[in-house]
């Protein structure tokens, strides 16, 4: 059974830092892009990054570009999400997903994901 379980969310003050981490169980990790994604309150969900793990390759839209991170630790099934410089427009639950890594192609949307984490909520203070 695929389970992706996040962890490292809570509340932080405005210009600071936090260390999203996904650990994936349940499939075969480098066969599977993954990604983070977030959702505010009344707003959609969006993405923040997607990596695949067995290349490193790794895709931000151009709106998070700059103070996300994505990274994995391929011997621990771990997605990480580095996040420096945090607004309060950051906060909202933040999700890992993944997909199957079928012909070397993904999208990194929401619709393009096929399994999901429960969230883990990070709280960005002013």
């Amino acid at each position: 059974e695929v389970q992706l379980v996040e962890s490292g969310g809570g509340l932080v003050q405005a210009g600071g830092s936090l260390r999203l981490s996904c650990v994936a169980s349940g499939f075969t990790f480098d066969d599977y892009a993954i990604g983070w994604f977030r959702q505010a309150p009344r707003k959609e969900r969006e993405a923040v990054s997607c990596i695949t793990p067995t290349d490193g390759s790794a895709y931000y839209p151009d709106s998070m570009k700059g103070r996300f991170t994505i990274s994995t630790d391929n011997a621990k099934n771990t997605v990480y999400l580095q996040m420096n410089s945090l607004k309060p427009e950051d906060t909202a639950d933040y999700y890992c997903a993944a997909v199957e890594f079928i012909h070397s192609d993904y999208v990194c949307k929401p619709y393009g994901m096929d399994y999901w984490g429960k969230g883990t909520l990070v709280t960005v203070s002013s």
